[in-house]
């Protein structure tokens, strides 16, 4: 299979299985099948790419040239097919996932859903294998606007409001601040192509950089930066499939990747490095990770507290990008599979909860991990992976995250960082506490009542992928070296 081949079926693939999806929604056990093995053909068809990009090479493809250095095309290298692994791996599990709950939960226009969830995919692997600016920014607007009818999938007011929130904060800060940014930058190089070392090294400094990268950082809504971070927690009223999709699956993922890849492919690495603008947004990013984790404290709504942790859990990526060194690089980029097996676990378990439980209330969550041992059970692993807990490929992150931030000397970011830890324990491990040590209530029959299987088994695999990403460092580590050294 030739390395074209497999960029462009990443994107074409689940397009096609898209308009099987809805060609098949008269009979769900087949809609349901293409839908998995779409999934599947699609995982393959990334996984292929991993040998030619482990030995060197990053093979690239150009469809059309629009204006001279505007192009579109892609380009696969260590950053895009680590997204691309995570997103398209982990696609396979939530559509399994998806099937226990929507069933389970008997939820209407399930054709709709499917069909949405594989465009939104093609739209993540057009952002992950993006070769310039102006591709990823088509992908990226593509992927926002397929997720809307998921997130207002419920169709009541609630759900209406906040889709209206989420596409009107996503749109407006692409268009406003993200595509003047495009712009801005393409009057200075000349080009919108990603650049090993970065396409504005030597040609931007001093107030023009701060503003330039405000405008991206900014611009990228799916970061969810402090104070744009809104659309998250009003997203939540989506099925639980969407807010995995939302979390750890597409979405905040295609956001934080959009930034880090800007920083190390439009910027550089060392025109960012000791720099103001880079300072200010590492101080930007290690407010918003210690103010969400605060909020994630006081919520109960056990959806909201997970929404808010993943505000934070985002900034840490942002903050390695403005850390801008070699230790910090990598550990935001390996925090783009950190916390997607992380927080897909905990979605899962709360989906699973309301699934078999009807339950959406920490507070109403008193013993009920004795009834669901296998769902809470992986919930704590999941959380372990979140706060930074050995054996959990969690802990990787905040070490490497930790050493790029002594090595840039602020110590306040450092002690950002071991607040939020800190912090994450108060907000997630209570959770499990509750579940299995505090007695349930007296009108709570005994006996174990988990899930269907269709949702137990994924959130299970997904709690074992936080403890094989800790073994499994190295492979990860050799793949996204070249990102710090200027090669990728």
């Amino acid at each position: 299979m030739s390395s074209q081949f497999a960029m462009n079926g990443a994107l074409l693939v689940p397009l096609l299985g898209a308009l099987l999806i809805a060609l098949c929604g008269r009979w769900p056990n087949l809609r349901e099948t293409v839908t998995l093995v779409t999934a599947g053909l699609l995982f393959a068809l990334v996984l292929s790419l991993l040998p030619e990009v482990f030995a060197g090479a990053r093979p690239e493809v150009t469809w059309v040239t629009m204006l001279p250095g505007v192009t579109l095309g892609l380009r696969v290298e260590p950053l895009g097919l680590l997204f691309a692994l995570v997103a398209s791996g982990l696609w396979i599990v939530t559509s399994v996932y998806a099937i226990g709950y929507m069933r389970g939960h008997n939820e209407h226009s399930q054709t709709r859903f499917y069909a949405c969830f594989a465009v939104a995919l093609a739209a993540a692997m057009g952002v992950a294998f993006a070769a310039d600016l102006m591709t990823l920014f088509i992908c990226y607007e593509v992927l926002t606007l397929s997720t809307y009818p998921l997130v207002a999938h419920q169709g009541d007011e609630k759900a209406m409001r906040g889709g209206r929130i989420y596409l009107g904060i996503l749109l407006s800060t692409s268009m406003g601040l993200l595509l003047p940014a495009m712009v801005w930058t393409w009057l200075l190089a000349d080009s919108l192509q990603f650049t090993p070392g970065g396409l504005l090294a030597g040609q931007i400094e001093g107030a023009a950089l701060v503003l330039l990268l405000g405008l991206y950082a900014y611009g990228v809504g799916k970061a969810a930066m402090m104070p744009l971070h809104r659309w998250l927690p009003e997203a939540m009223v989506a099925p639980t499939p969407v807010s995995a999709l939302l979390h750890a699956v597409a979405v905040v993922k295609a956001g934080v990747f959009t930034v880090l890849k800007i920083a190390i492919y439009i910027f550089g690495a060392d025109t960012l490095s000791g720099t103001t603008a880079a300072t200010l947004l590492a101080y930007g990013a290690a407010i918003g990770l210690v103010t969400a984790s605060l909020i994630a404290l006081g919520k109960d709504n056990l959806k909201a507290r997970l929404a808010y942790s993943t505000v934070s859990q985002l900034a840490y990526i942002v903050l390695a990008a403005a850390l801008a060194n070699a230790a910090g690089l990598l550990g935001g980029a390996l925090h783009i599979a950190m916390h997607a097996a992380g927080k897909i676990t905990l979605f899962f378990c709360a989906g699973a909860i309301y699934v078999a439980h009807h339950r959406t209330e920490v507070s109403q969550l008193d013993g009920l991990g004795r009834r669901m041992p296998f769902t809470f059970a992986a919930f704590f692993i999941g959380a372990l992976s979140i706060i930074g807990i050995p054996p959990l490929g969690g802990s990787w992150t905040k070490w490497y995250l930790v050493l790029g931030s002594i090595e840039a000397q602020p110590w306040p970011l450092v002690a950002a960082l071991a607040l939020s830890s800190v912090l994450n324990i108060a907000y997630l491990l209570p959770i499990v506490a509750r579940g299995f040590f505090l007695p349930a209530r007296d009108d709570e029959p005994r006996g174990i009542s988990e899930a269907p299987l269709a949702c137990v088994l994924p959130l299970c695999l997904t709690a074992l992928l936080c403890v094989a990403l800790f073994f499994g460092i190295d492979p990860l580590a050799a793949l996204l070296r070249p990102l710090t050294e200027g090669t990728g």
